[in-house]
């Protein structure tokens, strides 16, 4: 039986990248969240540094809605998973309205995800350079897909009152709500580096204060009881909830567990911030334990860890005290040295690399990594060269790259995977139990991953676990 899904909801877009989506998301999220309401954080695409702001804003998880990573089948589950309980879902797009994976039409752009969450848009528009012509951009965007319902614009980067008037007038000929106005407010910017803004992680303090900030530009400049009515005005959603027990239903059960729970440490703190919030539920669904540490500081892995992933994030700014860290670096390599297994994407391939930037990492792996001024950036279709502690060889998945460095490779290093779309190629590396790449994935849609990485976990604690005494 179906499900029907009543959440009010709103989707965040823009014409383009820079015009001020986040901004406006953000400040939505958290006025709203200070009005007392229950609001849920999304992000459209693969993008972890942003919903680390919705988090702040919320006090819930930020979650990510990915045609592509997930297929269009997965977006509105996850949205009701994610969004269970909450007076109201806001969405911020990625990129332009109706940009998405290069070459394949509307997959994976905002206009996508909105039409299969049959959620009203705001469109944000940086009107600082244009009077007039804000109509007709406004009706462009609003006609060219009839599907997409486009409920009205807020107007960003707005220089004086008189500014203001033009575009009002403009907008009310062509039959657009006004929904918000903002004026420029350097104040709230946030900082950013090669890949986007700073995460959260590293300026806690100071994010909380832009948030606050953003809250109190949004509260001032935008109609939010009009926002909210707009947002009420979508209708249920036919779908049933995504939940990671339901997902690993039809994956193969290992038997009833034996002794405790596998424990599966996972990197956090700053140097480690990409993560999708479904891969520990999952992780925790499958049976393991899930205990976060912090390679900044701790020294040690966690107690009785049996499994390590090691994610995305910014490893290269964090070099000097990754490299510091020698008796968690020596751990590492150690743990991995047994055969348990280990998972590392992007940033943890760089961790287990021998060097990066010439500071020592963990050396688990034959291969040293370095910046380098080329971006690496992209939807990937891989298939899995070997078998590993993730996947059985020939199973398939879609990913993500999102990188400004490199890593060079030693002579018979055994490739993590082989990609079949946009170019061929092969990439990461397969090395007893580790699994490691630049490739970023996401669980939901593939959640035997999850179910096979807690078996391997579980197996390694049944050899490290100490035999029942005799009686």
């Amino acid at each position: 039986m179906v499900s029907s899904v009543d959440i009010p909801r709103l989707v965040i877009a823009a014409p383009s990248s820079g015009s001020g989506k986040t901004t406006v998301a953000t400040g939505l999220m958290a006025a709203f969240s200070e009005r007392g309401l229950a609001v849920s954080p999304h992000k459209a695409g693969p993008d972890y540094i942003d919903p680390g702001y919705h988090a702040l804003a919320t006090g819930r998880p930020g979650r990510n809605l990915d045609s592509f990573l997930c297929g269009p089948e997965l977006v509105a589950p996850l949205f009701a998973h994610g969004a269970a309980g909450c007076d109201l879902a806001v969405v911020e797009g990625v990129m332009g309205l109706y940009d998405g994976a290069a070459g394949r039409g509307e997959l994976a752009s905002t206009a996508h995800v909105a039409k299969l969450l049959r959620a009203p848009v705001v469109l944000v528009v940086d009107a600082s350079s244009q009077s007039r012509s804000v109509a007709a951009l406004a009706h462009g965007f609003a006609s060219f897909d009839p599907q997409v319902r486009l409920g009205g614009v807020i107007l960003n980067k707005v220089g004086s009152d008189r500014h203001e008037v033009m575009l009002r007038e403009a907008l009310e000929e062509a039959g657009m709500p006004v929904l918000g106005v903002l004026r420029r407010a350097p104040q709230v910017a946030t900082p950013s580096r090669h890949l986007g803004l700073v995460p959260v992680a590293e300026r806690r303090a100071d994010a909380l204060a832009a948030v606050a900030a953003l809250a109190e530009q949004v509260r001032q400049g935008c109609d939010l009881q009009a926002l909210l009515g707009l947002a009420r005005s979508a209708p249920a959603l036919a779908c049933e909830p995504w939940s990671p027990s339901a997902a690993l239903s039809d994956v193969r059960d290992p038997g009833p567990v034996t002794g405790a729970r596998p424990v599966v440490a996972v990197a956090s703190g700053p140097a480690f911030t990409f993560s999708y919030a479904e891969h520990a539920e999952l992780l925790t669904a499958a049976g393991a334990e899930v205990v976060p540490f912090d390679p900044l500081r701790d020294e040690a892995l966690p107690p009785c860890t049996t499994g390590l992933v090691i994610g995305g994030g910014f490893p290269e700014v964090y070099a000097p005290e990754l490299s510091a860290n020698e008796p968690l670096r020596g751990a590492v390599a150690g743990f991995a040295a047994s055969g348990a297994p280990v998972a590392a994407e992007c940033a943890g391939l760089l961790y287990l690399s021998r060097s990066l930037d010439g500071k020592p990492m963990c050396g688990v792996l034959d291969a040293d990594a370095r910046m380098s001024e080329r971006l690496t950036l992209g939807y990937r279709e891989a298939v899995a060269v070997s078998d590993s502690a993730l996947a059985v060889a020939g199973t398939r998945l879609r990913g993500h790259e999102f990188h400004r460095t490199v890593v060079e490779p030693g002579a018979g290093s055994v490739p993590a995977w082989g990609f079949t779309h946009p170019e061929r190629r092969v990439e990461g590396f397969v090395h007893r139990g580790v699994h490691a790449s630049y490739l970023h994935t996401h669980w939901a849609a593939q959640p035997r991953v999850a179910r096979r990485f807690v078996d391997r976990a579980g197996s390694a604690a049944d050899v490290t676990r100490p035999a029942a005494a005799p009686r």
